[in-house]
């Protein structure tokens, strides 16, 4: 009876209304508060719903977005320590960024948000090493904040941090207040005086490094310069990396893709993602980390060649055989269709 009365909804859609962070229900989240953390970075509070099991630190989670009737999903690090009834996450305007930007500008407490479990490997093992040093650019200081902000730490904590100017560097005032507490040795780096800081230059500035083990996280040049610097040094199992977007090598001359569902042809180049050119044309492409990891993007290639950008290999399909590919990190390599 309930369901004849709810059609064409459910019964539970009428309880999410009531209690959208119940036991049994998708997973989601309250907006606690929405606090400006720099001119272009904000920092949300969550309460998770009943089914959140926990993160460990350094592990990040998706939000799931809902801007102009569209959910958009995508992924931060928690900065949140471990066990307390809400996380945080901070989220860096980018332009033209639809869900940072509306983070910024249009989310408010009381907002509820899609989630997920808490997923990544970036993460101190237990015990964790007695000397660790953590070498950050940017926003890649989000998941060594998570850690950093749980006991106990390491016995001996380098952090060494870059960021444009002092006003935009995200946990300013955390990270000097763990230095004068004598828990961490802060080195910062502001590259718009400054320069950026080579890896190749760390001997000036952390001389035991070869000695630590190192967690990197930031912009792709600083993990490509990274994985060399310390393979060059025969040290490679001593890093650990974490990428916010995936290595990308653009390979070939790109081609049309036809969305046949949609029925919209748009000319991509090698180097535009699937899910990129079919956004921008505005077609409405099922989408999540936008990393590689979650699958969620994934759709039917009916005919013609992708290339995945991270590894340059090619994908055919035709008609009697389609076959499914991450439009997230996929670009046409000539000609393509694919059904959305």
């Amino acid at each position: 009876m309930a369901e004849a009365l709810a059609t064409p909804l459910l019964p539970e859609d009428f309880i999410d209304l009531v209690d959208p962070l119940r036991s049994g229900a998708d997973l989601r989240g309250r907006v606690v508060a929405v606090t400006p953390e720099t001119p272009t970075a904000t920092t949300i509070l969550i309460r998770p719903g009943r089914g959140w099991r926990g993160h460990r630190p350094g592990q990040y989670t998706r939000i799931g977005v809902d801007v102009d009737g569209v959910r958009h999903w995508r992924a931060y690090s928690i900065t949140s320590p471990v066990g307390a009834e809400t996380i945080s996450i901070t989220v860096r305007a980018i332009p033209d960024g639809r869900v940072s930007n509306h983070v910024r500008h249009g989310l408010r407490p009381g907002a509820v948000l899609m989630l997920d479990q808490a997923t990544g490997d970036f993460v101190l093992p237990d015990p964790a090493p007695d000397r660790v040093l953590f070498l950050t650019a940017g926003s890649g200081i989000t998941p060594v904040m998570g850690m950093l902000r749980n006991d106990p730490l390491p016995r001996d904590v380098v952090v060494v941090h870059s960021a444009p100017t002092s006003g935009d560097m995200l946990f300013r005032r955390d990270l000097t207040a763990l230095a004068a507490q004598g828990r961490i040795s802060l080195v910062t780096r502001f590259t718009a005086t400054d320069g950026i800081l080579p890896v190749t230059a760390l001997d000036g500035v952390v001389p035991d490094w070869r000695d630590r083990d190192v967690w990197v996280c930031g912009p792709t040049g600083l993990l490509d310069d990274a994985e060399a610097h310390w393979a060059a040094a025969g040290l490679s199992g001593r890093l650990h990396t974490e990428r916010f977007r995936p290595r990308i090598h653009a390979v070939g001359d790109g081609g049309e893709v036809t969305f046949t569902g949609a029925g919209v042809t748009v000319a991509a180049d090698a180097a535009t993602t699937l899910l990129a050119a079919g956004e921008d044309a505005g077609v409405l492409m099922p989408s999540g980390c936008r990393m590689g990891i979650c699958f969620n993007c994934v759709l039917p290639l009916t005919d013609g060649s992708v290339r995945d950008l991270r590894t340059g290999e090619v994908t055919t399909a035709n008609p009697e055989d389609p076959v499914l590919v991450q439009t997230c990190v996929s670009a046409a390599a000539g000609p393509c269709h694919l059904r959305v």
